[in-house]
């Protein structure tokens, strides 16, 4: 039956149309805005990304020729060949794709200096659809995900309506299979129109296809509806995924609140306001014996509650993202809103915190918070500002630094960013084991490039990074055993 996702569309539709804003952050960052050519089409900037009838035409023979593959589920770090056909991994080994290469219609990808990895799962990402498709949609959202070396790219539900109906999350399904490029998978809202009162109706968000809940960018205050909603969740198998900030604590604030925030005259968010938080829905969680979820962590306060928590065998889990592990509030001395960010970035010792956490893996995943603004919602007086920055073309790059910083190993870096998230979502992990669905990443670790001069997917271009120079690039990424970003051969 079509019915119901296509009155999902409808009603989704009558919701949508909400103008952009005026303006641009600047005049010179118009040529890299988002062209009439859509998300899937090249753009202008050089870099080959495939349309949806091309990447589902046919399946490819694909043979990976001595490519370092590295896949921490199976323990995996080797110089081998990797066929892929008929959408499944089916050879690896040391010359196990000569065979393979020979054959009519194969494609062969020399190796030679680059990398093969399971394709990565962002947990949390802002797509905007319904609602803000000025800042970005589902299709520019899944093709930035794609180039960025994601399978799979969950959806928050801060959309416009709020995804807490299953006729919203049956159009985002819909408009996902429409547009091709990483697959999607929707978080629903954990409360009617994220107000933090009344529980949404989870079980029909669940069978219309939300792997998750969360209010994130608002935090559920109430103790009672927060411990109703864990074990509400946990009833579907839906993993509650928290915004931990008490709004009372953190009012309007513009950063962390410490030094640096005193020194600039700025209204700062202090520490407690997560772990209070944090530490309130653990108890939560441990009484009702419900998992729990806490995103974008950010402060030694909270890393230090998770490892009290799974010490005691709490099934409970945490994300980073790669801002918190890079930036400081020190960043903000120069009043640049493209460093406003939820939570705020913190202080030196937090960063050390959350980065030892995340090696030694009491903070589970890492997941980017894509928040995608428009040039005038970051080119104005800081508190009027949006928080947020995007995040999904690249997150890899920026946390291979880790690795190269000796704070990370490749190992944990891959199983951080595809096969924990995975197994919280309760996806089947991308792998690079024989007879798994073809969902891999390659990647040349030594390509250096700028976000600026080479382009992105994203519609939005609001990141202090894109005028770094970064290193490690994605060249073709797989999901659902299709290539669904094709960068091998452009410059």
């Amino acid at each position: 039956m079509t019915r119901r996702p296509n009155r999902a569309s409808r009603r989704a539709s009558e919701a949508v149309g909400i103008p952009g804003p005026p303006g641009n952050r600047r005049e010179c960052q118009r040529v890299w805005r988002f062209t009439p050519g859509g998300p899937l089409s090249s753009a202008g900037f050089g870099d080959a990304v495939l349309s949806p009838p091309a990447v589902t035409d046919r399946d490819p023979l694909l043979v990976f020729r001595n490519v370092r593959s590295v896949d921490p589920s199976t323990q995996l770090d080797a110089r081998v060949d990797v066929v892929i056909e008929g959408q499944r991994i089916t050879k690896v080994g040391p010359a196990a794709g000569a065979e393979a290469a020979r054959a009519d219609g194969a494609r062969v990808i020399d190796g030679d200096g680059r990398w093969l990895l399971p394709a990565f799962v962002e947990m949390h990402a802002h797509l905007r659809e319904p609602g803000y498709e000025y800042k970005e949609d589902i299709g520019s959202g899944l093709a930035a995900g794609a180039a960025g070396g994601y399978a799979h790219v969950c959806a928050m539900p801060n959309t416009k309506p709020v995804n807490d109906h299953r006729t919203v999350t049956e159009f985002m399904l819909l408009r996902a299979a429409e547009c091709g490029g990483a697959r999607l998978h929707p978080i629903a809202a954990i409360t009617k129109g994220q107000q933090g009162k009344e529980l949404s109706e989870m079980a029909e968000l669940r069978e219309a296809g939300a792997v998750a809940v969360s209010d994130d960018g608002a935090c559920v205050m109430s103790s009672s509806v927060m411990r109703r909603a864990l074990e509400y969740a946990h009833n579907f198998g839906l993993l509650v995924i928290q915004h931990p900030e008490d709004h009372d604590l953190t009012g309007d604030a513009d950063m962390h609140e410490g030094a640096v925030s005193t020194r600039l005259g700025l209204r700062g968010a202090p520490r407690v306001a997560e772990d209070a938080i944090v530490a309130r829905d653990l108890m939560l969680a441990h009484y009702v014996g419900a998992p729990y979820h806490a995103a974008h962590v950010s402060t030694a306060g909270t890393v230090e509650l998770f490892r009290q928590a799974k010490a005691r065998g709490q099934a409970v889990s945490c994300e980073v993202t790669p801002h918190h592990l890079l930036l400081t509030d020190a960043t903000v001395a120069r009043y640049d809103a493209l460093y406003k960010v939820k939570p705020p970035l913190r202080e030196d010792s937090d960063l050390e915190a959350v980065r030892a956490a995340l090696a030694d893996g009491t903070i589970d995943a890492i997941a980017t918070d894509h928040a995608p603004h428009a040039d005038s919602e970051k080119d104005c007086e800081f508190s009027a500002a949006s928080p947020g920055m995007i995040g999904l073309e690249l997150c890899f790059p920026l946390c291979l630094s880790l690795v190269e910083q000796q704070v990370l190993t490749l190992s944990r870096l891959i199983d951080a960013l595809s096969t924990r998230p995975a197994k919280l979502l309760g996806l089947e992990p991308p792998s690079l084991r024989e007879g798994a669905l073809a969902e891999v990443v390659l990647v040349d670790p030594e390509h250096r490039w700028c976000p600026r001069e080479t382009g992105l997917r994203s519609k939005s271009r609001n990141s202090p990074f894109m005028n770094d120079q970064l290193c490690g690039r994605v060249l073709m990424t797989l999901a659902g055993g299709r290539i669904v970003y094709d960068g091998v051969g452009v410059s």
